[in-house]
């Protein structure tokens, strides 16, 4: 039932056919294809970011040659171990638990500037409701400064243009999920 197969560089041709399709050689019930499994590849974890292969810290498989004559020689890849293998989940899981705690962290902040009401920003009048000059993030910046004791840095504060009296909501972004909305109360002295 099943064709002789010669194998020439990874192709497989029919040497004899047997069964009654005879005028298909390429029969998908009589041809059996044999390919070599992988011998020569390596498991690595990459040191560093390499262009075409991965990212630095990923576990991948790479051909023998390519590593031993490149990836080796240059330190890039170190060869997967066991032990090798128990000190990348180790690393992962200490990562994640430190990316959990920022980010409680920051949900703590912002519940924190939330609860705190409206921040008040005073500035010199002009006719109506204008002031003079516009509140900036690095005034909010201050003024959180002054009232919380806490350092904020001045590129997560986002805030309309604020050129007249009343209230307005400043957005800070403590975390890439944790976003804080705080009321600015601008009033004219």
């Amino acid at each position: 039932m099943f064709n002789r197969i010669r194998l020439t560089w990874g192709v497989a041709t029919p040497l004899v056919t047997v069964g009654s399709d005879s005028c298909n050689k390429y029969s998908a019930l009589h041809v059996v294809f044999l390919m070599k499994c992988g011998r020569d590849m390596r498991s690595v974890i990459l040191k560093e970011d390499v262009t075409a292969v991965g990212k630095k810290g990923q576990l991948m498989d790479v051909k023998a040659g390519y590593l031993r004559n490149y990836l080796l020689p240059l330190g890039m890849a170190q060869i997967v171990t066991p032990q090798l293998i128990k000190e990348m989940k180790m690393e992962d899981e200490r990562i994640e638990a430190e990316k959990k705690r920022v980010k409680e962290e920051a949900q703590q902040l912002a519940t924190i500037f939330e609860t705190v009401g409206a921040f008040k920003v005073k500035r010199k009048g002009g006719k109506g409701k204008q002031i003079f000059g516009s509140v900036t993030a690095q005034d909010l910046v201050d003024i959180i400064k002054a009232q919380l004791q806490r350092d904020v840095d001045k590129r997560i504060v986002s805030l309309p243009e604020i050129r007249e009296t009343g209230e307005y909501i400043a957005e800070l972004k403590l975390h890439p999920d944790v976003t804080a909305r705080v009321r600015v109360t601008v009033y004219a002295n």
